[in-house]
């Protein structure tokens, strides 16, 4: 059973690449963050070594193994090798160290299982010489095994890279098939799956995540309560967010690029709320607030700042200097009642 949730294409191809024995040697999952990446590429490593008859089962040894990250032929590479140790999040970059030693692995034989496994997770935050290195694996495969790579930034990956790996591209979910996943698999009551659906933005981990841990709502309130100061602050509060947030950049790209979204969401619903279309809305568990707030701008200013904000997110995917890309985004904020 395929754990990942939609997908339902690249599933139909990798369950046929299987079944025809014609798997490739390197992958490329795109997606957007919690979109079901780690989720397939598991999938992809029990189908693999699973010991059913229609594979993958779940159930037989080696995909409880893998599953429960004690397979000795399935690896995960990343940001920290350990991720319990406090020198892990310091760590920005994934090192040549790392891929050196998962290639001393990959040159030793499976040890239980029928293929060795190994996932890249953030293969956008290989270093130079981390990427020249698999490239040269890559350029000479080795039997048995299989390199997943997954990345929510293709372009920060180098050509010769993507050119060697089987590309599949998964695409956020319709809110719908979310809700009704939250209910069947969670038994989430149907208002906060429809809130979480809207919320995740197609991406059904953070929702299923959201769903177990009531601190991500917390965040989302917090951070929510922090973008309301700033829209009502003066100049002083915005630039002072504008470089709070490009402090982070340099630490979290994906923790800012959060908060523009959370901005965008936002700016959407009371771009809706003003249209007539509540019924529409993401933060549905707002709607009272978000009336409120749409009384104070006109179509066009609301219109206006999201361009801004969409602005500023593509100035950041290119590498532009992020406190000049967020102060002119914090200089677009429109004035209320104007």
């Amino acid at each position: 059973m395929w754990e990942v949730v939609g997908q339902t294409r690249t599933v139909s191809l990798l369950q046929r690449s299987l079944e025809q024995g014609v798997v490739a040697h390197a992958y490329l999952f795109i997606g957007p963050p919690h979109v079901g990446k780690m989720t397939l590429a598991l999938d992809l490593a029990k189908a693999l070594n699973c010991e059913a008859a229609e594979p993958p089962c779940g159930t037989c040894a080696s995909c409880q193994k893998i599953a429960s990250a004690k397979h000795a032929d399935v690896q995960i590479i990343g940001l920290a090798g350990d991720r319990n140790s406090g020198e892990a999040k310091l760590q920005t970059e994934i090192s040549i160290d790392q891929i050196r030693e998962m290639q001393h692995s990959a040159s030793l034989p499976p040890f239980e299982g029928s293929f060795k496994v190994f996932i890249i997770d953030g293969a956008e935050l290989l270093s130079h010489e981390a990427a020249n290195s698999l490239l040269k694996t890559l350029e000479e495969p080795a039997g048995k095994v299989i390199f997943i790579l997954l990345t929510s930034s293709e372009r920060l990956l180098p050509a010769t890279i993507v050119s060697r790996c089987q590309r599949l591209e998964l695409t956020p979910l319709a809110a719908t098939e979310i809700e009704t996943a939250l209910c069947s698999r969670r038994d989430i009551e149907m208002p906060k799956a429809k809130l979480l659906a809207g919320l995740c933005r197609g991406c059904f981990g953070w929702a299923l995540s959201a769903a177990c841990d009531d601190e991500l709502l917390q965040q989302r309130a917090e951070r929510l309560e922090r973008l309301l100061r700033v829209i009502s602050g003066d100049g002083e509060e915005r630039f002072n967010y504008a470089l709070q947030l490009a402090t982070q950049f340099s630490r979290n790209r994906a923790l800012v690029g959060e908060n523009l979204d959370l901005w965008l969401n936002w700016w959407r619903d009371l771009l809706l709320v003003k249209a007539g279309c509540s019924s529409l809305i993401t933060n549905t568990d707002l709607e009272a607030m978000l009336t409120s707030h749409a009384q104070d701008y006109s179509l066009g200013q609301i219109r206006d700042f999201i361009t801004s904000i969409q602005m500023a997110l593509e100035q950041l995917k290119q590498n532009a200097n992020p406190q000049l890309a967020l102060e002119v985004l914090m200089l677009s904020i429109p004035r209320r009642g104007d």
